[in-house]
């Protein structure tokens, strides 16, 4: 749990770099989803949810509001402490492919402490985070998300 708490705080401190995002094409195949990719979609919020419980409440808060009032701030020991995930911090701003890294490989180098968990967690794992992390923002946030990224 705190592993996941980590990895979402070091996602959101990526985005205080630039780390050359550039946005993606969007494809008449990638605007609208079907039925069946929208149940596949809830399973995988369903199991982001989880894998969040386990591995990332403990930092990020159990709504992913973060546990912090200034999560900007360097704590005491000169680490930034784990940002919200919920919309109200600027995870959003960063691509997919952003934010995979910094769960994969933590945000250390970012001046977090959030562990990477490449080996920790499932591709599959990884990515439920990911979808659950975009259904807990606001719907304007994702909304804008989608546009730059989707």
């Amino acid at each position: 749990m705190k592993l996941l708490i980590v990895l979402s705080s070091t996602l959101l401190l990526t985005g205080c770099f630039d780390n050359g995002d550039q946005e993606v094409e969007k494809s008449p195949s990638t605007e609208k989803i079907s039925f069946s990719e929208s149940i596949n979609l809830n399973k995988g919020v369903e199991l982001g949810q989880k894998v969040f419980l386990n591995n990332c409440v403990a930092c990020h808060g159990q709504e992913g509001q973060g546990l912090v009032k200034d999560w900007k701030k360097r704590q005491a020991d000169g680490k930034f402490p784990a940002p919200p995930v919920n919309g109200s911090g600027h995870a959003w701003h960063h691509s997919p492919m952003a934010l995979m890294n910094t769960i994969n490989n933590g945000g250390v180098k970012l001046g977090g402490w959030m562990p990477g968990f490449k080996d920790q967690l499932s591709e599959i794992e990884k990515q439920a985070v990911l979808d659950y992390l975009h259904d807990l923002w606001p719907e304007a946030t994702q909304k804008k998300y989608d546009a730059r990224f989707k």
